[in-house]
């Protein structure tokens, strides 16, 4: 991708998420897009909603680390995005589901950091050490790539596929529970939709943190006390609409939950 093509499609991704239009998957325009390149949009479209929009970044999302979704959107690896004060609904939350092109939920376990965390060489054992405490979480994720058509070039592009996310209104500490057997029930509607636990999310939660900690290493990045982060879905992801009621439990943890009006 040249320079003059690298801006034109950053300013493309920021008018897509302002205006909430979705555009061609970018991997059918420009084949020989990399990873490294989409990194980059990523960043430079973060960076026009922190100076243009006025956002804060007060975490980041790991996405694409279940077997499930990963099979979903046909991709082999996980990718992360930025999490910004815009993006962050209450528990409960009533969200326009027409202020999302495609919206699906995944019910998740995020943790709230109390100390920062910098790779390469992060462990389990240094994020749990890290972490305040974890809590039940829905991520709404969203695509400005059409009909989900996207390769993890795409979805890197457009900030993981990040639409919103709900924190649940209960919080316990990482050594209380075993986090790689909690269980997470996710219901639609009042009816059981998908059933799923922490091991799904790269074998252990903890994992895929300490993974996203030595991938922002790459990046001389690091991630920050006070920040939340989410580590991936537990089960598959579930399409919603105006009128759905969702609700999330995670065993020894609490629950969450939000509606789409």
């Amino acid at each position: 991708m040249q320079s003059n093509q690298f801006e034109s499609v950053s300013d493309e991704l920021y008018r897509a998420l302002k205006h909430n239009q979705a555009i061609e998957p970018l991997t059918a325009r420009f084949p020989q897009i990399t990873l490294e390149q989409a990194y980059a949009l990523q960043l430079r479209v973060l960076a026009r909603r922190q100076e243009e929009d006025g956002e804060t970044v007060i975490g980041k999302k790991i996405g694409v680390t279940s077997a499930a979704v990963m099979a979903q959107l046909k991709v082999d690896q996980p990718d992360f995005g930025h999490l910004t004060s815009a993006m962050l609904r209450e528990d409960g939350a009533a969200i326009e589901a027409a202020s999302l092109i495609a919206p699906k939920a995944e019910g998740e376990i995020a943790f709230l950091l109390k100390h920062d965390l910098s790779g390469p060489g992060v462990t389990v054992a240094d994020v749990l050490r890290a972490t305040e405490c974890v809590m039940p979480c829905f991520e709404i994720v969203d695509s400005r790539i059409r009909d989900w058509k996207i390769a993890i070039q795409d979805t890197i592009a457009d900030n993981a596929s990040s639409g919103l996310f709900v924190l649940g209104d209960a919080a316990v500490s990482p050594h209380a529970i075993d986090l790689c057997l909690t269980g997470m029930t996710l219901e639609l509607n009042g009816e059981i939709a998908h059933t799923g636990a922490g091991a799904a999310a790269l074998g252990h939660p903890a994992n895929a943190v300490a993974w996203l900690a030595n991938t922002l290493g790459r990046f001389d990045m690091g991630l920050k006390a006070g920040e939340v982060i989410l580590s991936g879905a537990l089960s598959a992801m579930v399409p919603v609409k105006a009128g759905d009621n969702l609700r999330m439990s995670l065993g020894g943890i609490g629950s969450a939950s939000v509606r789409f009006i």
